[in-house]
C-alpha cells in the first residue's frame, strides 16, 4: 500500500497499447488526485483532466461534455492514443450507464482512448461498475496511509501515527494541534459524510447519523449491541436504520461495524458489530486531550493503539480480499479474527496491562485456526505489526 506504488501501477498501464477503463477509488484525503497529478506530469500521451466536484448531480451532460473533449483534443493533436480522467465520478447521476455508452462507441470506432476514473464513494461505484460496465474495467483501492508511509513522507513515529492517524494533509499541522483537530472535523469528517453520503444517498435522519459516528468513535474498539446504541441516541429509530447507516459510514472509509465470527451466516449477520474508525484521526481529533496528555493515561492509550491496529487490519483488508471479524462467548474473546480462502487466524492483543489468553484457548478449542498470534506485550511488538502487510500473514 505504498504510495509510490499507485503511481507505479497507473503508470504500467498507460504505455500499455490497449484501451482499459482504471477505476481509483478510497476515501477523502488520501492522495487519489494528488496522484493522478503526478501520473499526468509524467505522462508522455496528451490528456484531459476534469472533475465533477461542483458539478450538479443531475447535469449528466457533463460527462458527455468531457469525453467528447477529449475526442477533439485527440483529433487535434492527431494522437493514436488519448488519456481521459475523470475525478469524482460518483457524483454524476447515472454515470455508469453514460460510461459504458461512450466507451462502446469508441470501440466501435476503435478510437484508443484510456479511461481513469477516481471517485469517493465505494458504495455508488461498486454499484455502477456491477451493474453496466462488467467486464470492461479494473479497480484498485487506495486506502487510508500506513504507517510505513508516513514515517516515509513525514518521518513520524509509531506513537504519532496512533494519534495522528494517516492523513497526508493533516501531517503539516501536528504541531499545532488544535488547528489539526478543526482540520480533521471539518476538512475530513464533515466534507465526508455530508459530501460522500448526505448528498449521494436518501438519510431520512442525518443528525442520528452524525451522532451514530461520534458514538461509534467514542467506542471503537468495543462491542456494542444495537438494543445499547438505541439507548445511547436520541430517536434512534430501529435496528436496521442503524445498520444501514453504519454500512454507509463503512463504505465512505470513516466507521465499520465488524461482525462476530461464526460458521453460521445468519448468526453472523446478526450480531452485535464491533465499532472500528478507519483511521484514529477520527477519534483524535474529537478528543479534548492533546497528544503528550493521552500517552499519560495507559487504559485510553491502549483501546487507540487496539483501534490503530484495528484500522490497520480494515484497510489492508480491502486490498488483500481477506475477512475481518472478533469472536466472543461470554467472557472469552478474541480481537480479531481473519479470513480467506478457508484459513483463520486469530488475533490477541495486549497493548498495555496484562490480559488473559483464555480467549484464544477457547477459539481455538471451537475452530481450530490455522493460526493464532499475540500482538504486544510477549508477542509482536504493536510497532512492527503495524508495518506489515496482514495479508502476507495466510
Amino acid at each position: 500500500m505504498f504510495e509510490r506504488s499507485y503511481l507505479q501501477l497507473l503508470t504500467r498501464r498507460i504505455i500499455e497499447p490497449r484501451r482499459f477503463i482504471q477505476v481509483l477509488f478510497g476515501p477523502r484525503q488520501v492522495g487519489k488526485t494528488t496522484l493522478v497529478y503526478q501520473l499526468l506530469e509524467k505522462c508522455r500521451i496528451p490528456n484531459h483532466f476534469a472533475s465533477a466536484d461542483a458539478v450538479a448531480a443531475s447535469n449528466a451532460a457533463w460527462l458527455e461534455q468531457q469525453w467528447d473533449t477529449a475526442r477533439l483534443k485527440m483529433d487535434q493533436e492527431k494522437a493514436s492514443e488519448f488519456l481521459l480522467v475523470i475525478d469524482e465520478i460518483q457524483k454524476i447521476d447515472n454515470w455508469s450507464e453514460i460510461v459504458k455508452l461512450l466507451w462502446d462507441t469508441d470501440t466501435h470506432t476503435k478510437r484508443v482512448l484510456k479511461v481513469i476514473l477516481l471517485g469517493s464513494s465505494r458504495l455508488l461505484l461498486q454499484q455502477g461498475l456491477t451493474e453496466s460496465l462488467a467486464g470492461r474495467f479494473e479497480t484498485t483501492y487506495m486506502g487510508h496511509w500506513s504507517l510505513s508511509e508516513m514515517e516515509q513522507a513525514f518521518g513520524w513515529t509509531s506513537d504519532q501515527y496512533v494519534w495522528f492517524g494517516g492523513y497526508p494533509g493533516s501531517a503539516p499541522l501536528i504541531s499545532e494541534e488544535q488547528r489539526w483537530k478543526t482540520y480533521v472535523q471539518q476538512a475530513l469528517i464533515e466534507t465526508s459524510i455530508s459530501r460522500d453520503i448526505l448528498m449521494l444517498t436518501r438519510i431520512d435522519k442525518p443528525a442520528l447519523m452524525k451522532r451514530l459516528f461520534e458514538l461509534g468513535c467514542l467506542y471503537s474498539g468495543q462491542i456494542l449491541s444495537y438494543t445499547k446504541m438505541i439507548g445511547q441516541l436520541q430517536d434512534a429509530g430501529n435496528t436496521t436504520t442503524l445498520s444501514h447507516y453504519l454500512d454507509l459510514l463503512n463504505t465512505a472509509g470513516l466507521l465499520a461495524g465488524i461482525e462476530k465470527f461464526s460458521g453460521n451466516l445468519i448468526y453472523k449477520r446478526s450480531s452485535s458489530p464491533k465499532f472500528q474508525v478507519h483511521n484514529t484521526a477520527l477519534i483524535s481529533a474529537q478528543r479534548g486531550e492533546l497528544f503528550q496528555e493521552i500517552q499519560m493515561r495507559p487504559e485510553d492509550w491502549g483501546r487507540l493503539v487496539e483501534s490503530s491496529i484495528g484500522a490497520h487490519l480494515i484497510n489492508y483488508s480491502l486490498v488483500e480480499g481477506f475477512v475481518v471479524s472478533y469472536w466472543r462467548e461470554r467472557n472469552e474473546e478474541v480481537d480479531f479474527v481473519l479470513e480467506k480462502k478457508g484459513k483463520v487466524i486469530g488475533l490477541e492483543i495486549k497493548s498495555g496491562t496484562t490480559q488473559s489468553s483464555s480467549g484464544i484457548s477457547a477459539f481455538k478449542k471451537a475452530f481450530n485456526p490455522d493460526k493464532v498470534l499475540l500482538v504486544g506485550k510477549s508477542g509482536i511488538p504493536w510497532q512492527d505489526f503495524l508495518k506489515l502487510n496482514p495479508g502476507e500473514l495466510f
